[in-house]
């Protein structure tokens, strides 16, 4: 049982210290003169996380408010940048970061200049290559014929057609050939569907011969006069032009190469400065501008949420800047929405904050369950796929993914592999094999314990229930803290997962408990008070809310469809509680059925007749350690979510998404 009083125990500890991992969030307004905005924005706002709201919308107390119309004048010039930056093939050592505003867009400029014309001349070499590249398709099926074509379609007293025909046209073909059809065919090349070549007829003869050519679709292709020599040495010229032009192509790619590669690292550094540039210009589209005439300098306002602690460095930093006035504001029926959740859990749990975004975020009100989620998750994981061997595989390959690729998902199979060699020393087994290290607490397979009524259950059953109903107090324990903080009556003392719903419960598992284990059950008057009272509690905790809150609402049906809705609640709450409380049982199921489906592996492989085969094994414990892992993975994560998720948490939060990580 040190397992689950482990768990437990760091868990209440966890109850402890949720609140600490969402940071708190304070909404501000900073307002100062007009063209003074990007200078706040580069000095202040870049160091400090904010996610900005719209100015306009959100100040409805503050007259005269009028949105930012102006083009971003650095947008074009970045795209430029970032497409220089793009051709940069070997990596930049440092960038050059010393050119002010106004040279910046100068270089910008100048280098585009340069470029264009080497893509102008490209372009010009690359509509050559597809010309000349096309009279060599066009002149490639001709090259077997042995003539010259300057001379042949030059002929005085005959004409020469050149084209293709089908191959079963061209058979009948040869049999007119061999007739009276006064035309001589010379073939070029064939396909498997067409044969080309030409056909040389007498002046005389043209028109009818044309017409037999026609009748047997017969597809003319007109061949240029200019070509000197045979087709083949007309094929080989073409060739050659191609092969120069691609040259001339190659020598402007390296011209390019040269031009962007010289300005590297000012290429760099200009990238880095007009993109924070452009992105401190993007806040005007979130904030507002005073409407104040003519005579006098306007003014600009932005407004948004930021942490407490960047709140107050911020106040600090800018108290000295008369040009730049901060105010936190306190009213909240200034702004609407809640704030935003921003996640700080230390670094071991940071890859599980992915299974609380993939839910829903914690609101500003809720606990941040991550850490919860990280020791439970992995903990449950450990015991349901329970392997040093396999566990180390896990360990090692998510960690080094997760290293390498930053993979939240991989840190989180990495943590999960710790916890099933953790178990896997406990359960003794070792990439499927249990007789090569002693278990340090039982073997799953093998461990049974006798129960009153019950009689004979495997052990791991058994506590793997005991441990569902553990974790189901304890989130009814977080369901009542998120209430007090909500201020929610009724989920707070009269819903079934509120203390109505843990004296329940508690008392009913008490009950088991003492009667599992041999002891004495508490007497008929405390079943009737801490089960039957609960029970009316669930029943008329309507009634009961509005009492305590003296809100004197009607009922809005009868009292007998009250009362009906009433029991069908009640029995769909207390079917929740047994189903709920059962499905924990799949922890032992997978604990036990890991070691069977191993045992199977091994016996395959000839381990039990002392000639294992090694390819078998090897193969056998990677589809296990592939296809197991991968459910367990899925099946805990239900768990999670059905069974513990849906007693004490909502996430109905929105993301913190500060404006200068939204625009990267």
């Amino acid at each position: 049982m040190y397992p689950l009083r482990f768990i437990f125990k760091r868990n209440v500890r966890i109850l402890r210290r949720c609140d600490a991992m969402i940071v708190k969030m304070k909404f501000l307004s900073i307002s100062g003169p007009r063209m003074d905005i990007d200078r706040v924005c580069d000095k202040y706002l870049s160091k400090y996380e904010m996610q900005l709201e719209n100015a306009v919308t959100e100040l409805k107390t503050t007259d005269n408010l009028l949105p930012f119309v102006e083009v971003n004048p650095y947008k074009d010039a970045l795209a430029k940048a970032e497409q220089f930056a793009a051709l940069l093939s070997e990596s930049v050592e440092h960038i050059d970061q010393s050119m002010s505003k106004d040279e910046m867009l100068a270089f910008i400029r100048e280098i585009n200049h340069d470029y264009l014309d080497l893509q102008e001349k490209k372009e010009l070499l690359n509509k050559k290559e597809n010309e000349v590249r096309e009279r060599l398709n066009v002149l490639e099926p001709f090259s077997p014929l042995d003539l010259e074509l300057h001379k042949t379609m030059h002929y005085k007293y005959m004409k020469v057609r050149f084209g293709r025909i089908g191959v079963d046209y061209y058979k009948r073909l040869e049999k007119y050939l061999f007739g009276d059809l006064q035309a001589v065919f010379l073939e070029g090349t064939r396909n498997e569907n067409y044969v080309y070549g030409c056909y040389f007829v007498s002046n005389i003869d043209t028109s009818k011969v044309d017409s037999a050519f026609n009748s047997l679709h017969f597809e003319r292709i007109a061949i240029p006069s200019e070509f000197i020599g045979t087709p083949k040495d007309a094929c080989i010229s073409l060739q050659k032009q191609i092969e120069d032009v691609k040259k001339e192509i190659e020598e402007i790619d390296r011209k390019i190469e040269e031009l962007v590669s010289s300005h590297a690292a000012k290429i760099l550094g200009v990238r880095k400065r007009l993109e924070e540039l452009s992105n401190n210009f993007d806040v005007r589209k979130m904030a507002a501008r005073t409407d104040v005439g003519d005579t006098k300098e306007d003014y600009y306002i932005l407004c948004g949420w930021m942490g407490e602690g960047d709140v107050q460095a911020l106040m600090e930093e800018a108290k000295e800047d008369d040009r730049v006035f901060i105010v936190v504001e306190e009213d909240r029926e200034k702004f609407f929405g809640d704030p935003p959740t921003k996640l700080k859990n230390p670094r071991f749990f940071k890859p599980f904050e992915l299974f609380i975004k993939m839910y829903g975020l914690p609101a500003h009100d809720e606990m941040d369950p991550t850490m919860f989620v990280a020791l439970t998750y992995t903990f449950i994981f450990g015991a349901m796929f329970g392997d040093v061997g396999q566990g180390f595989c896990l360990f090692l390959i998510g960690g080094l993914i997760y290293i390498k690729k930053k993979m939240s998902l991989a840190g989180i199979v990495s943590i999960a592999g710790i916890f099933s060699m953790i178990f896997g020393v406990m359960f003794g087994s070792i990439f499927g094999f249990e007789d090569v290290i002693p278990a340090l607490w039982m073997r799953p397979v093998d461990a049974m314990t006798d129960l009153p009524f019950i009689g004979q259950l495997n052990t791991v059953f058994i506590i793997a229930i005991a441990f569902g109903m553990a974790l189901n107090i304890l989130v009814m324990l977080f369901q009542i803290v998120n209430a007090a903080k909500a201020h929610d009556t009724e989920n707070l003392w009269f819903s079934t997962n509120g203390v109505a719903g843990l004296v329940f419960y508690g008392f009913l598992v008490l009950t088991i408990v003492l009667y599992m284990t041999g002891h004495r059950v508490p007497g008929n008057i405390m079943m009737a008070v801490f089960l039957g009272i609960p029970i009316l509690i669930f029943v008329f905790k309507e009634p009961l809310t509005n009492l305590v809150e003296h809100n004197h609402k009607k009922m809005e049906e009868s009292k007998v469809m009250f009362l009906v809705q009433g029991f069908f609640e009640l029995f769909e709450t207390l079917l929740s509680y047994f189903s709920n409380t059962l499905s924990y049982v799949r922890i032992g199921a997978f604990a036990v059925s890991h070691a069977a489906i191993m045992e199977v592996v091994l016996m395959l492989s000839g381990a039990e007749d002392g000639a294992p085969n090694l390819f078998g094994i090897i193969l056998g414990n990677i589809v296990v350690c592939a296809l197991e892992g991968l459910i367990v993975g899925i099946q805990v994560l239900r768990l999670e979510y059905y069974e513990m998720f849906s007693r004490f948490y909502k996430g109905s939060g929105r993301e913190f998404k500060p404006f200068n990580k939204q625009s990267k």
